[in-house]
């Protein structure tokens, strides 16, 4: 049982993940970062000022809900996944140009098709 945890835990695919959640962490604290301290003060200009996070409902029981912070963990998370989208887009991207290299090219004279990398046409014999 020990041997097949030992297996289990080496593979690729949990390293992987492992390696994800500690630079998600990592990611978080600066998106939070940025959100307390460059984006909320921003967005405050257009508020008249308010800080969010003093944004307090004080309930009849003494209770105090704090909906301001929960208006900053939502915009912290609409920003993380937006990041997280634009950065997906861009490796698909990526992957989508690798994949898609021409590996052929036409003729411009003759009209037929020919590896990319001729510098003479086999079937017509013209100079590329």
């Amino acid at each position: 049982m020990l041997k097949e945890f030992k297996e289990f835990a080496l593979q690729g695919n949990v390293m992987d993940l492992a390696v994800g959640v500690i630079i998600g962490a990592a990611f978080k604290s600066i998106i939070d970062a940025l959100v307390d301290n460059i984006i909320m003060p921003l967005i405050s200009i257009f508020t008249g000022g308010l800080n969010f996070d003093k944004w307090v409902l004080n309930l009849p029981n003494g209770a105090k809900m704090s909906y301001g912070t929960f208006i900053s963990a939502v915009i912290n998370f609409i920003i993380i996944a937006l990041v997280i989208f634009l950065i997906v887009k861009a490796m698909n991207k990526l992957r989508r140009t690798k994949e898609e290299d021409p590996t052929t090219k036409v003729c411009p004279h003759c009209k037929s098709e020919i590896d990319i990398t001729a510098t003479k046409c086999p079937n017509c014999t013209s100079d590329l």
